[in-house]
């Protein structure tokens, strides 16, 4: 798991193992010993890692690719929630951990913006208005 995202991260953002050391401040063997599990980094070192692959230090420790539809570690703060299927009406089912980790309660109101190079993205419509209502003062001065 650690050892594999590393090696994964490295590669995703095509670096040598001399080149991480370089950025992280240690030699290309710790690298490699890092990359083959015979040791593991100390915790700062990890923070490094993690801030140099852009990952949080969670996801660099413990992201399961298997558990996530094969997918690598995401950058830090995207997440990855599963698959939904969209019934007839058009409804979907927002996954458990992404309804906790956004406080998203029944009986909530949620935004369904749209951009059709980037997607869907989906707001609690209490911070979509905080969010206009910014912008609009902002835009007024």
């Amino acid at each position: 798991m650690f050892k594999d995202n590393i090696v994964n991260l490295r590669k995703i953002n095509d670096l040598t193992q001399e080149e991480l050391a370089e950025k992280v401040g240690v030699t290309r063997q710790a690298i490699a010993k890092w990359e083959s599990g015979e040791t593991v980094p100390d915790l700062e070192k990890c923070r490094l890692l993690a801030e140099t692959f852009g990952v949080s230090l969670d996801d660099l420790a413990n992201y399961e690719p298997e558990e996530n539809m094969g997918v690598d570690v995401p950058p830090k703060g995207k997440h990855l929630f599963g698959l939904v299927t969209v019934g007839e009406k058009g409804q979907i089912v927002i996954p458990a951990k992404a309804r906790k980790m956004f406080d998203i309660n029944p009986g909530d109101s949620l935004v369904v913006l749209g951009d059709e190079g980037q997607g869907i993205a989906i707001m609690k419509s209490d911070q979509f208005l905080s969010l206009a209502n910014m912008i609009k003062k902002i835009s007024k001065k």
